[in-house]
C-alpha cells in the first residue's frame, strides 16, 4: 500500500494530493510554493476566504482543474504549530481518510514536510498516517443483506519525503491499527459466532501463522490441574470451557517473562446475580480483554521484539442453568485458595485469578492482565479512560508511557491495606469475590492482586473504554480495540527490573 516518492514536482500524477497546513502567518515555502504559483498564487485568498481551512480537525478540497499533476488538493488543518499533539494529528489524518473514502479515491500521495512541527520527525508522522489509516476506515462486516456493487478502496499512498525508510515507519503503524481492527471485530461479534471454542481456534490460527508455541486446554486438564474458579463460571453452561495460552519467545532463554492475561467471558447474562434487561444486552463484548491480548499478540508477532510474552485467555461464557453456581458457594482457584462467591455476575475476576496463576505457571515474571472487569471503573473515569491498578509502580509506569504514547489514557486507582481486608473478609473461606458496591472497581482489582501476590502485576479495566457509543475520528461505533497498541509498545519497549 505505501510507497515512498523521494522527488516529487507539481506535475506528478495522483487522484489527491495531501498537504498539512498549519494557522500560523502563510509564507509558503518549497512544494507549497510551487503549488501556490501553479494555481496563480490562489491558496492564499482561499484561506483567507475560509475555502482552505487551517484549524485543526478541518479538511478541506480544492480541484486543480488541471494545472498541476493532482487532481484534488486535500488540505489537513492542523491549528497552532505549537499546540498540536500525535494524537491530534492521528485523529485529523483518521478524518482524513474518511474524506477520501467518500470521495472513493483509489490512490493518493502525502507531502510529509508539510507536517512538520519541528518536535518530531517525519518518520514518526508517517507511522501515524498508517496507524490512522487502518483504524478510521474499519467497518464491521455486519450481517445485514449487501450491495452486489464492490466499494472502491484506497489502494496506494504515496509518501512523498528525502527519508527512504518513511515506508517502513508506515508499516509500523499499518500494524498497530491493522492488529486493532482484528481486536474491534472479535469484540463485535456475536456470542453465537463467538464461543470459547471459537476464541481457541482463532488463538491457533494466529499460533500457526506466527510461529507461536500454543496450549489448550480442555475441562477435564483444568480439573487436573484445580481451576476451580474458572470451571466455577462455566458450571451452567453447555459451551466448554478453554484456557488458551500462546507463547512468542524473542530471547534465547525464556526469561524476563512478560505474562498478558485477558479476559474471555463470551457472553455475560451474571448468572443467578442477573443483569437487568438493559444490562444485558451488549454482554457479547465482555471478552475484549481476550481481544485487547489476542491484538497485542498479532502486533507482537508482526513487529519480532527481542522479547518473552506468554498470553493466557481464561475463556467461558457465564449462563444459567440448574448446574450454575451460585451465590454462597465456595469454590478452589488453582492455586489452592477458597472464594466465598457472594455474587456470580463478578465473574471475571473468578476467571482471571486462574488465568494469572496459570501464566505464573508459565513462567510470567510481570503480569498485565486486561479485562471489561467492572461498571464501578465507569463511574469512576468515565468512556475514555481506563482503570489501572498495581503493585508495582515501575511496572506501571512503563504501561503508562506506553499509553500516552498510543493515546490510550489510564489512570491509577488505589490498592490499600483495608481494601486488602475486605477482599478477605469471608468467614467461610480466604476470600470473598465481592465485598460490596463501595470502590466495586477497587475491589474487582484487589480481588486479582491476590493471585498476581508479589509478582510485579498491573490491572487494566477497560469496561469503560472497551466500546464506543459514537463513530469518532478513528474508527465507527462499537468495538474500540483499546489497549492492543498500548500492550504491544510496552512490550516492545519493555525494560525488565
Amino acid at each position: 500500500m505505501f510507497s515512498h516518492v523521494e522527488t516529487f514536482g507539481v506535475d506528478h500524477q495522483t487522484e489527491a494530493l495531501v498537504i498539512g497546513l498549519f494557522n500560523q502567518n502563510q509564507q509558503f515555502e518549497g512544494l507549497l510554493k510551487e503549488i501556490d504559483e501553479a494555481l496563480g498564487g490562489q491558496l492564499i485568498h482561499l484561506i483567507k476566504e475560509g475555502d482552505i481551512r487551517v484549524q485543526e480537525k478541518r479538511t478541506s478540497t480544492i480541484h486543480t482543474l488541471g494545472k498541476l499533476g493532482a487532481k484534488r488538493l486535500y488540505f489537513v488543518g492542523l491549528g497552532r504549530k505549537q499546540a498540536l499533539t500525535k494524537n491530534g494529528l492521528k485523529e485529523s489524518f483518521g478524518l482524513l481518510f474518511k474524506k477520501l473514502k467518500e470521495a472513493k479515491i483509489s490512490n493518493a500521495s502525502v507531502a510529509l514536510s508539510t507536517f512538520d512541527t519541528g518536535v518530531w520527525s517525519e518518520q514518526e508522522t508517517a507511522a501515524l498516517l498508517g496507524e490512522a489509516q487502518q483504524l478510521a476506515m474499519y467497518e464491521f462486516e455486519n450481517y445485514k443483506k449487501k450491495s452486489n456493487e464492490p466499494d472502491k478502496q484506497l489502494e496506494k499512498i504515496e509518501l512523498f519525503s528525502f527519508y527512504k525508510d518513511v515506508v517502513q515507519s508506515a508499516l509500523v503503524g499499518y500494524t498497530y491499527g491493522k492488529a486493532t481492527n482484528s481486536a474491534r471485530t472479535l469484540v463485535n461479534l456475536p456470542s453465537n459466532m463467538l464461543t470459547a471454542t471459537d476464541l481457541a481456534n482463532y488463538a491457533v490460527e494466529m499460533a500457526h501463522t506466527y510461529g507461536f508455541e500454543y496450549e489448550i486446554l480442555e475441562k477435564e486438564e483444568m480439573e487436573t490441574l484445580g481451576m476451580g474458579a474458572l470451571l466455577a463460571v462455566n458450571q451452567g453452561s453447555a459451551e466448554p470451557p478453554k484456557m488458551i495460552v500462546l507463547k512468542y519467545q524473542g530471547k534465547e532463554k525464556w526469561e524476563d517473562v512478560i505474562g498478558l492475561v485477558g479476559k474471555g467471558i463470551t457472553f455475560d447474562t451474571g448468572g443467578y446475580s442477573i443483569k437487568s434487561k438493559d444490562g444485558i444486552v451488549g454482554m457479547k463484548t465482555d471478552m475484549g480483554g481476550a481481544a485487547s491480548v489476542l491484538g497485542a499478540m498479532e502486533a507482537i508477532g508482526e513487529l519480532k521484539p527481542h522479547q518473552n510474552v506468554v498470553a493466557v485467555i481464561p475463556s467461558t461464557d457465564n449462563v444459567i442453568s440448574a448446574r450454575a453456581f451460585k451465590p454462597d458457594d465456595v469454590i478452589t482457584a488453582m492455586n489452592g485458595k477458597t472464594i466465598e462467591v457472594l455474587n456470580t455476575d463478578a465473574e471475571g475476576r473468578l476467571a482471571l485469578a486462574d488465568g494469572i496463576s496459570y501464566a505464573k505457571y508459565h513462567g510470567a515474571n510481570y503480569l498485565v492482565d486486561v479485562a471489561t472487569l467492572t461498571g464501578g471503573v465507569i463511574v469512576a473515569l468515565g468512556t475514555h479512560t481506563t482503570g489501572a491498578m498495581t503493585n508495582d509502580s515501575a511496572l506501571l509506569q512503563q504501561i503508562a508511557k506506553a499509553s500516552i504514547e498510543t493515546g490510550e489514557p489510564i489512570w491509577e486507582l488505589p490498592i490499600t491495606e483495608r481494601d486488602k481486608k475486605r477482599v478477605r473478609g469471608s468467614k467461610v473461606a480466604d476470600l470473598n469475590n465481592s465485598p460490596g458496591r463501595e470502590g466495586h472497581a477497587i475491589m474487582a482489582g484487589t480481588f486479582i492482586g491476590e493471585f498476581a501476590e508479589q509478582t510485579p502485576w498491573v490491572h487494566l479495566d477497560i469496561a469503560g473504554t472497551a466500546t464506543s457509543a459514537a463513530s469518532h475520528e478513528l474508527g465507527p461505533s462499537g468495538a474500540t480495540g483499546v489497549m492492543v497498541r498500548t500492550l504491544a509498545t510496552m512490550v516492545c519497549s519493555f525494560e525488565a527490573n
